[in-house]
């Protein structure tokens, strides 16, 4: 009977000890380990990298933009600041973005001079093609404005889309209605300005 109960108690601290290794899955117990693995921690985003999946579908972020180096550049980065700043600084990150547009797609028009500065610059019909011009401004004092003119500036000029105007390649504010409005096709009302793109600036 001792034999018998030895034996017993011998065969229930071999089992105790085997359950007891870890090196055994919880799962064969009939539960789960309580043990979570710890989490690997995302790299920092690179700011200075290509611009983000969200600008080529929904159009640059002003967090994105803020978070970019101090922008700087040529003379037609500076010609594009610069018309930002006098002619949209009042508006909407959008609104801004929109001017770029404008001036970017009579670049890329056979209608228009082939360069930023050539088409900010242009002079025809007894005027200018964007007004700050023929009154002599270039000096921007609103520091926070012209910084972010230069960001957005800098953006486009990098390849950040164009995807608020349709290829507009005029705009104007609602408290006017110059003659050719009413020739072009009207492709976007953003903020203050009314944008239109003419006919044939394609190609």
């Amino acid at each position: 009977m001792k034999r018998v109960l030895s034996l017993v108690l011998a065969m229930a601290l071999a089992a105790s000890t085997a359950l007891a290794d870890t090196s055994w899955p919880a799962s064969m117990f009939g539960f789960q380990s309580a043990i979570t693995p710890a989490l690997k921690r995302l790299p920092a985003p690179d700011i200075n990298g290509p611009l983000p999946a969200i600008a080529m579908t929904d159009g640059l972020t002003l967090d994105w933009l803020m978070d970019q180096p101090k922008p700087e550049g040529d003379a037609q980065w500076q010609c594009l600041t610069e018309a930002l700043y006098f002619e949209a600084r009042g508006e909407s990150l959008d609104g801004q973005i929109a001017v770029a547009e404008v001036i970017l797609n009579r670049t890329d028009s056979p209608l228009y001079p082939r360069t930023i500065c050539g088409v900010v610059k242009q002079r025809g019909g007894g005027g200018c093609q964007f007004s700050y011009v023929c009154n002599g401004k270039t000096r921007m004092r609103e520091k926070a404005a012209a910084d972010l003119a230069g960001r957005i500036a800098r953006a486009m000029l990098d390849g950040a889309p164009r995807v608020l105007t349709d290829g507009a390649t005029h705009f104007h504010t609602r408290g006017v209605r110059p003659s050719w409005s009413k020739r072009f096709a009207k492709t976007a009302s953003i903020g203050a300005h009314l944008f239109y793109r003419q006919p044939g600036s394609r190609g």
